[in-house]
């Protein structure tokens, strides 16, 4: 592989570590895709959009590969296909077909939308592809983007940091053995008929939210994290004494966090993983404010430098073990499914926050919000939520399976009751 990948035909790429158990376990509902819109406050000018994807395509050629099965290992190929640019109609996050690359442009009227496959990377990668292509329109359509604002110039030659496994970059190898986890709660609604993908998106006032987490001191992914415990235990404890006295007594989130802001990489493939902050209901009935404060402790405690590098240990030993490396694909496969079912049983519900996206006073004139729709949740957990904010516009965005929409009314109605409006801006199924 060469430092700099210039020619997208003179390189291959193997999985990264949190990417290789996706391929074992996606299918035409679970499909790990996620999009990252960004919608304007004018209409998407077609030709200016067609010539800016040209133009960058070129400087993502990690992003411009098929996943290829080997004996031993899936492994990303590059292909020379144009990436193309489709109107946004249907269900979002769709699957991937095997002769597709693994993600895709799609525009709708005033919408520009990137979809990713966690095959290639996380929202941080998503989010910075996006950011490129939507300055190189903006530049097209006539608007001066300034030279201080950061972004991948399309001249540019990738660097070899840009497609590194970050993963393999940080281990260190740390005797240690995973504790068994006991199952968490998960709701306990029906599944909808297929296609069964739900999507509610809401717009709430950022510095409404802001202001409440301050109230409590914590961050607002750890409040919006205390919200969802919070809505879960309301869905708990209406349940029959039957039916609570059989469930599962935990409620644990799901939160990524993005691990270029604790081990500094440039890497545009996967670079996350996962806190999972959460209650006993075995403990008794949490007021919110109990919950906020263990939330809190929680995430400070899991996001510690050192218990972080042991989860890269744990996770990186695996494919490195000499034993492992010999299974064939199939094999490997069937055990990356089951321990894929095995870890999702661990936890009740996913919030994961893009973060506040601010690009510059001019360009942020053309931009009306960002929305960050989550990829279809499996089966076990069965609804998830992805939070963008930008301006004084924070989106929640909900993907849910089922046929209740139980837990977005407990979640919004929250916040209504603290006093933040909540506007409804899209419900598609």
């Amino acid at each position: 592989m060469t430092d700099n990948i210039q020619h997208t035909n003179d390189f291959w790429l193997r999985l990264d570590n949190a990417a290789k158990i996706y391929p074992a376990v996606k299918d035409r509902e679970l499909t790990t895709v996620f999009r990252i819109s960004v919608e304007l406050k004018e209409r998407v000018k077609v030709k200016q959009l067609l010539e800016s994807v040209h133009a960058i395509e070129e400087r993502f050629p990690y992003y411009k590969v098929k996943l290829k099965a080997g004996f031993f290992w899936y492994y990303l190929e590059p292909d020379q296909a144009p990436i193309m640019v489709a109107a946004d109609k249907g269900l979002p996050c769709r699957s991937f077909k095997k002769h597709e690359l693994m993600f895709r442009v799609l525009a709708k009227e005033n919408m520009i939308s990137v979809e990713f496959s966690h095959i290639l990377t996380d929202g941080t990668g998503a989010f910075e592809f996006l950011k490129t292509l939507l300055l190189v329109y903006l530049q097209r359509c006539g608007l001066p983007v300034p030279e201080s604002l950061p972004f991948y110039r399309a001249e540019e030659i990738p660097s070899k940091e840009e497609y590194e496994d970050a993963f393999n970059r940080y281990f260190k190898r740390i005797d240690t053995h995973s504790l068994k986890i006991a199952k968490a709660f998960h709701v306990p609604f029906p599944l909808h008929q297929v296609p069964r993908l739900g999507i509610l998106t809401a717009i709430v006032p950022l510095d409404d939210i802001k202001n409440k987490a301050k109230e409590h001191q914590v961050s607002i992914t750890e409040y919006l994290v205390a919200v969802y415990v919070h809505s879960l235990q309301q869905i708990y404890e209406q349940r029959s004494p039957l039916h609570k006295r059989i469930a599962n007594k935990i409620i644990r989130i799901q939160v990524p966090v993005n691990l270029r802001r604790i081990f500094p990489s440039l890497t545009m493939r996967n670079f996350s993983l996962y806190v999972l902050p959460g209650i006993d209901l075995r403990l008794g009935h949490y007021t919110f404010e109990e919950i906020v404060k263990s939330v809190y402790h929680q995430v400070q405690l899991e996001t510690d430098k050192k218990l972080i590098s042991k989860m890269i240990s744990r996770n990186v030993s695996g494919e490195k073990s000499a034993f492992i490396k010999r299974i064939p694909l199939f094999f490997k496969s069937f055990i990356l499914a089951k321990l894929y079912t095995i870890g999702t049983q661990q936890y009740s519900g996913v919030v994961t926050n893009l973060g506040k996206i601010d690009l510059n006073p001019e360009i942020n004139n053309f931009i009306d919000k960002f929305i960050f729709i989550p990829p279809p949740p499996n089966k076990i957990v069965k609804v998830n939520c992805a939070v963008a904010g930008f301006g004084n516009k924070l989106a929640l965005t909900f993907g849910n399976i089922t046929t209740s929409k139980e837990l977005e009314r407990q979640f919004l109605m929250f916040l209504t009751k603290q006093g933040i409006s909540v506007k409804l801006a899209k419900y598609q199924h």
